[in-house]
């Protein structure tokens, strides 16, 4: 069994114009993620070839508050064209909103119980909305320690109650384990508890977001305990390379990442132990 391997173009070979990055990325045989598609060439993006796993799904307002869910779904619809040419998989929203550098734009350090019910009554109608146009909603988890304080409803387990209380198909988590460790940590049991209702997994190595291999996170122990588990999705690198951004660089951080999730990976067995 093989995963689905995706590198993050927003992240990648940051001295290149996005349209050469996506295109070295596919070249390399992954698939690509992208962030914010507006004012981009759709049409340019759709001719490389690459195959696009997701992008941002909402340009505006919040799950948490019912004008800014408003927003949301808004912001959605006019995007879904874009997601169905590129064939983008899953479209991704956040708990609250984010501004420039992921900062919250009106940060809250308490979440309240209107707060989770919103919440939930915005993903179902992301569920229907995405359920008419055949695409997925992913809404993806963040650590409030280091990138993005201030955005309630953010943790792995938070994202994972909401997603699974709408229990929805065109709903699922964009489970990111350089966030849930950064936050949470445990993140082989997380992964286990939340994968019935992942979308795709992002990675990155912790501290400096940079590519497995780099930081604490055993990647390999991660990856054998998808799977084991039976997961066969996407995983993508959401990482800046360590070595900088030239081609080499990029290269050597695209390579560790598909030696981390390799599918040459054993399983231990406790039976084998002398």
């Amino acid at each position: 069994m093989s995963f689905r391997l995706a590198v993050c173009a927003e992240m990648a070979y940051g001295h290149l114009p996005l349209i050469e990055r996506v295109t070295r990325i596919h070249e390399q045989g992954f698939e690509v993620e992208l962030w914010d598609t507006r004012g981009r060439d759709i049409s340019a993006l759709a001719a490389t070839g690459a195959r696009f796993s997701s992008m941002s799904g909402y340009f505006g307002g919040s799950l948490i508050d019912r004008d800014g869910a408003d927003a949301v779904l808004a912001s959605a619809e006019k995007l879904i064209p874009t997601a169905l040419e590129l064939g983008v998989e899953r479209m991704v929203v956040h708990p609250a909103e984010l501004g420039e550098g992921g900062v919250a734009v009106r940060p809250l350090h308490r979440s309240t119980g209107q707060m989770w019910v919103t919440a939930l009554r915005t993903l179902e109608r992301l569920a229907l909305l995405g359920e008419k146009h055949g695409v997925t909603f992913a809404l993806e988890n963040l650590n409030t320690v280091l990138d993005h304080p201030g955005i309630p409803l953010a943790r792995a387990k938070d994202t994972l109650a909401l997603v699974s209380g709408v229990d929805h198909p065109n709903v699922k988590m964009m489970l990111d384990l350089y966030h849930a460790q950064i936050g949470e940590g445990n993140l082989i049991e997380l992964v286990r508890a939340a994968l019935p209702w992942t979308g795709e997994i992002q990675v990155a190595d912790v501290p400096g977001r940079f590519e497995p291999g780099t930081g604490e996170i055993n990647y390999r122990a991660v990856a054998a305990a998808l799977q084991d588990a039976g997961y066969s999705g996407v995983i993508g690198l959401e990482a800046s390379a360590s070595g900088g951004d030239g081609l080499q660089a990029g290269d050597d951080a695209l390579a560790a990442f598909g030696a981390a999730f390799s599918i040459s990976i054993p399983s231990f067995d406790p039976s084998q132990e002398p």
